[in-house]
């Protein structure tokens, strides 16, 4: 019989204990029992805490307290469906187990860990996966832009795109794509730099993937290129919006259309540097935005003439 029914079974109407009619029902948090206030009579041994989760460790966990597990997740190589033998040692009960019981779950725990990656492919995951952990620190990526890396790369690995190719070349190139669909504004050096992959690599394999897997990729807006490399510089508010003023401009004129948008965004705020009086030159921001500065001369003599600055 459940603990539920037993409690209904043995309460009135009034909610009060139906031996003696006179007391309450009480719980005990420490043992868990659940027991009558005047005669005692106990009518659920053991309840399980339904409340929140009370070891904190992070500010996430204090903001969603909840007992649910991991959510599931592409970037897991088994999507967090897979179980996991703990390593207590310990029966239901809290009591340590025999030494021989010892051996028999670390032997289980060993074939645990080997049963879910048995296959080629949870191997290709594992390791990929992990590269994918180190790069969402290094490059600060969102969890939007890691689902949708692993979305790219479970597709990729399923059509055969892998063999022959490297995993961290092929990852780096999905990482791109991603940042490219969620627009969030990461550069092929970015990438490459942080997985230690050349860039020549990198822009091979996101071709192939762009057009094996028939990806539709936006095409990268300046101005949110322009937060960027304005940060780095360390320019003022004022610049930052004038520079968003001209690319604005420029935008409804179609003059971006065909340019890289970090040139452009590198020379609107050139631009707007020199109209604010503010003493920064080509070559920090050029630094700054990945370009060379001849590309930022080229861009700043198109806007100027296009705007007539």
């Amino acid at each position: 019989m459940s603990g539920a029914s037993m409690v209904v079974q043995t309460l009135n109407k009034e909610g009060q204990c139906r031996r003696c009619n006179k007391g309450m029902m009480m719980t005990d948090d420490i043992t868990g029992e659940r027991f009558c206030n005047s005669c005692g009579f106990v009518i659920v041994e053991r309840i399980d805490d339904s409340g929140p989760e009370r070891h904190l460790f992070s500010k996430d966990e204090r903001d969603d307290k909840t007992r649910t597990g991991a959510p599931t997740s592409l970037a897991m190589h088994d999507m967090g469906l897979a179980t996991i033998i703990g390593h207590t040692n310990r029966d239901a009960t809290g009591k340590p187990l025999s030494s021989s019981m010892k051996m028999s779950m670390n032997r289980l725990r060993t074939w645990d860990s080997r049963s879910q990656a048995h296959v080629q492919a949870d191997k290709n995951f594992r390791h990929a996966f992990t590269q994918l952990d180190k790069l969402r620190d290094k490059l600060a990526l969102s969890d939007a832009v890691v689902e949708k890396t692993a979305y790219i790369y479970r597709k990729a690995l399923a059509k055969g795109l892998v063999r022959g190719r490297s995993i961290e070349g092929l990852l780096a190139a999905a990482v791109y794509a991603a940042c490219r669909d969620v627009e969030t504004p990461r550069t092929l050096n970015d990438v490459s730099e942080a997985i230690n992959v050349k860039r020549k690599d990198v822009s091979r394999n996101y071709r192939l993937l762009v057009h094996e897997l028939e990806l539709k990729m936006p095409v990268v807006d300046p101005i949110s290129c322009m937060s960027k490399i304005a940060s780095k510089v360390g320019l003022n508010e004022k610049t930052k919006r004038r520079a968003l003023t001209i690319l604005e401009e420029a935008s409804a004129m179609q003059i971006t259309a065909g340019k890289d948008p970090m040139g452009l965004a590198a020379a609107a705020l050139y631009i707007s540097c020199i109209k604010c009086k503010e003493n920064v030159s080509q070559k920090e921001i050029a630094l700054a935005a990945g370009v060379t500065e001849v590309t930022i001369r080229n861009r700043y003599k198109g806007l100027r003439e296009s705007l007539k600055l």
